[in-house]
């Protein structure tokens, strides 16, 4: 049985079918639902370079905001099923983050969707949970 379980989480439908599951499956336990702001997304996303560097800033506050939306709908989707989770979000890679946050944290499953982003960079947010899967200290449970 888990005490603390942690769900990324993104704005994909497999992260929140993960969050379903985390809550039917670990009544008991405490999750988290950890959002990761990858830097390189949203310079990716806007085709900036190095001169990008002066609105970073700006870029992080939308990107903070962002998150704050998304775990916002996430704490109502647990309220939705009678549960009161925990939420937090870290600006960094998002396998290594997610990794670091379970060693940092005393999470002892984590609970991650298959797929999550769309376009390019679905493909890698697989390969990002088969990262945690490989990498993780602790069991993980991939939602399909």
């Amino acid at each position: 049985m888990s005490d603390h379980v942690l769900v990324p989480f993104d704005d994909s439908e497999r992260s929140s079918d993960a969050l379903d599951f985390a809550l039917e499956e670990h009544p008991d336990a405490t999750i988290t639902v950890l959002h990761v702001i990858d830097p390189a997304d949203f310079y990716a996303a806007t085709g900036m370079d190095g001169g990008a560097m002066a609105n970073y800033d700006a870029i992080m506050d939308q990107q903070t905001e962002r998150s704050e939306s998304l775990l916002d709908e996430a704490r109502d989707r647990a309220a939705e099923a009678g549960r009161e989770i925990e939420t937090d979000h870290v600006v960094g890679s998002v396998s290594r983050s997610i990794i670091d946050y379970v060693e940092d944290h005393d999470v002892d499953h984590v609970v991650i969707g298959s797929h999550g982003r769309t376009g390019a960079r679905r493909i890698l947010l697989g390969s990002v949970a088969e990262t945690v899967t490989r990498r993780s200290p602790v069991p993980v449970t991939i939602v399909r």
